[in-house]
């Protein structure tokens, strides 16, 4: 044969071979798109007539037109992961992320020898993971997240040697991590968080992953506690264990593991002492310890952490003062040391922390004042340092860190008055000062608040009239001025049309309109004021109201009927005021009144409105101190009543005969004469329903007393 017989030979050889191959390639993918559903015709691409997949989407080839990637991330597809891919020899990456993708992790999965990449995550995967996986010596990344997989992560997970990194978090996986997780040598990110049936304790063996850089095991059963062997570990940079129940001490040897930024470890029982080797951690950049079981102090040493951003110790045991070192943070954003146990002063070195953003030391027995340079955290927006006990004035220089938005000082001790350039911060949205011994005024400057959401500052000595400007904050949705001493009207509110909440009870409080209030309104409490007038028919266009306390006024007049249209009402407080006329039918039309109603010390007459039947959700009702008259029949229905006071009224008859109405006390219903319990024989108001049994009383009385006398005349005659 001539050499160019030969040379054509080969060449149709390896022609037939490479079309031999494509053929191939292409029935294994035609074979699973038969199996793909798809609204949008995603894949049309894959189509036999064009011979060459390395042109369909999602395909990548290699020079030899061999498959080497399939892409699909995000495709909206439905269906199977594919089991036929085995003709794609050269197939390293299969990235089917973000879909609709159901069922199992095929067994076949194991004959894909060229693997190096599997990212299944965010599907709806379901069964276990098969040992088949085991046998992909290739494989680097394996990306299983957020799917619905079950059973444990195989023993034999071990026998990947190549792998760099493993996501199991999201699924609802179970059982231990087994101990050949050790033998992963060349992993480099382990997360198997948000499992939350996975248990038992970290395998000592997990230090020999040497260069393990992330640890995720938050939102787990796992329990124990973290072994001493983690300063193993010289290239973590994050570990994330939060949410779970681990227990004992933090090993000091933490302190070994010199690459690491994030430590996350809140939502757990650790006690014990915050270990000194934290302060040795010159790249940590997250400490996360809240909600633990934490005592002793805060190490000074963490001062010495110069890249720590924020740092949360809250709702633990500590004990003793806030270190100064703190002031050495520069980078410090987040101090978060609330619902602990310590004391002294907040320390003025905490005012050269220049980056601080969120400062909070609530819940704590810190005292004196507050340092005068904190007006000197010009990047602060929020500061909590409510229920203390911390003494002197509010600093005026607070006001001096512009993009302050929340500032909650309540429940603590301090006097004067709100600084007024506290009214000037244009980001304040949250202002809570409540029990302190605040006084003076508060000044229209507060009308520069724009932003201002909430407002508290109920119980505290703060006097004068309410002014005008508040109801120019438009993004008002709570206010609480009671328990002060304001005086003259509630002024507008209706261009704050987001306001659900307003209290000013126990003030001295003269007049309010319904009209100048929004319909937004949900909680409305004037009680304990001085209001005079009537109840106009305008609070009927408050319908959104679920709460209306009145009580302790001078209100006169008659209810309107229009309460009627305040059909959200759980709660109707009119108690000690001046009305006077009958009940109107319309209270009793409420149907969603089941807190409480409260009508007493009024000068109410008449009937108890047929309609209050319909409450049977009402669980405390107090008709008490007026002049009410007839049955209380009606009440007999209101099968949810858990107090009642009728007590003081004209009321008669038998009460009724329920369970309820049985246990009451005869102090519920005292004056009311005529008003009687269906058993009771020795009250007077009932007397008529007892005189046959007072007669056949009298009589075998009279009787003994005939006998007696006869006796006593017989006795008399024998002895003449």
């Amino acid at each position: 044969m001539s050499p160019y017989a030969v040379l054509f030979t080969s060449l149709c050889f390896v022609f037939l071979f490479q079309y031999s191959l494509a053929d191939n390639q292409v029935e294994a993918l035609m074979r699973w798109k038969n199996n793909l559903k798809s609204s949008t015709n995603t894949l049309v691409s894959w189509n036999p007539a064009n011979p060459n997949p390395c042109t369909w989407l999602g395909i990548l080839c290699d020079n030899d037109n061999q498959v080497t990637e399939i892409s699909l991330q995000s495709a909206m597809l439905e269906g199977p992961l594919p089991s036929t891919l085995k003709p794609l020899h050269h197939l390293t990456t299969l990235v089917l992320s973000s879909m609709n993708l159901h069922g199992k992790i095929p067994e076949e999965w194991g004959d894909y020898q060229s693997i190096k990449m599997i990212d299944i995550s965010n599907n709806y995967i379901t069964g276990e993971i098969p040992n088949a996986i085991c046998r992909l010596q290739s494989l680097k990344f394996m990306h299983l997240k957020n799917n619905s997989i079950e059973g444990s992560i195989p023993t034999c997970i071990g026998d990947l040697s190549n792998l760099i990194s493993l996501t199991l978090y999201d699924n609802q996986l179970n059982g231990h991590i087994p101990k050949d997780i050790g033998r992963l040598n060349k992993i480099q990110e382990f997360r198997a968080g948000g499992n939350h049936n996975l248990t038992g304790e970290i395998p000592l063996e997990i230090a020999n992953c040497s260069n393990l850089i992330k640890l995720g095991l938050a939102s787990t059963s796992i329990t124990g506690a973290i072994p001493t062997s983690i300063g193993n570990l010289k290239n973590i940079k994050t570990i994330a264990i939060y949410d779970s129940n681990i227990s004992g001490h933090i090993p000091k040897q933490i302190g070994y593991c010199s690459k690491l930024q994030n430590l996350l470890l809140y939502k757990n029982a650790i006690s014990g002492s915050i270990p000194s080797n934290i302060g040795r951690l010159g790249n940590l950049k997250i400490l996360y310890l809240w909600q633990n079981r934490l005592v002793g102090h805060i190490p000074y040493e963490l001062g010495s952490c110069p890249n720590l951003e924020m740092l949360d110790l809250s709702i633990n045991f500590l004990t003793g003062s806030i270190p100064t070192s703190l002031g050495n943070l520069s980078r410090l954003e987040t101090l978060v040391l609330g619902d602990n146990h310590l004391s002294g002063i907040i320390p003025v070195e905490i005012t050269r922390c220049n980056s601080l953003t969120d400062f909070r030391v609530p819940n704590n027995n810190l005292s004196g004042e507050l340092p005068r340079g904190i007006g000197n955290l010009k990047s602060l927006n929020r500061f909590h340092a409510y229920q203390n006990t911390l003494t002197g004035s509010i600093p005026e220089c607070l006001g001096n860190s512009e993009k302050l938005g929340e500032i909650d000082l309540s429940i603590n001790r301090f006097v004067g008055s709100i600084p007024e350039k506290i009214f000037s911060l244009r980001n304040l949205s949250i202002l809570i000062l409540f029990s302190n011994n605040l006084s003076g005024f508060l000044t229209p400057n507060i009308g520069s608040c724009k932003k201002l959401f909430r407002f508290r500052v109920n119980q505290n000595k703060l006097g004068g009239i309410i002014p005008s400007e508040v109801g120019s904050l438009k993004s008002l949705n709570f206010i609480d001025f009671s328990d002060n001493h304001f005086v003259g009207r509630i002024p507008s509110f209706v261009s704050c049309s987001s306001l659900e909440y307003l209290d000013v009870h126990s003030n001295k409080i003269t007049s309010f309109v319904p009209d100048e209030l929004p319909k937004s309104l949900q909680f409305l409490d004037v009680s304990n004021n001085q209001v005079k007038g009537i109840l106009p028919s305008s609070i009927g266009s408050l319908n959104k109201l679920t709460k209306l306390s009145l009580g302790n006024n001078q209100i006169s007049g008659k209810i309107p009927s229009q309460i009627k249209s305040c059909n959200k009402l759980q709660l109707l407080d009119l108690g000690n005021n001046d009305f006077f006329g009958e009940i109107p039918k319309e209270v009793g039309q409420i149907s969603t009144l089941e807190i409480s109603l409260n009508l007493s010390c009024n000068h109410f007459f008449g009937l108890i409105p047929n309609q209050f039947a319909t409450l049977g959700m009402l669980t405390m009702l107090d008709f008490s101190h007026n002049h009410l008259s007839g049955n209380i029949d009606v009440l007999s229905s209101l099968q949810s009543l858990v107090n009642l006071n009728i007590s003081y009224n004209n009321l008669s008859g038998q009460v009724p005969n329920t369970t309820f109405f049985r246990h009451l006390t005869p102090e519920d219903i005292v004056g009311n004469e005529d008003l009687y319990f269906s058993n009771d024989t020795s009250n007077t108001a009932h007397h008529h329903h007892d005189i046959p049994h007072i007669m056949n009383l009298i009589t075998l009385i009279l009787i003994c007393i005939a006998v007696v006398l006869i006796m006593f005349l017989v006795k008399l005659s024998l002895n003449m």
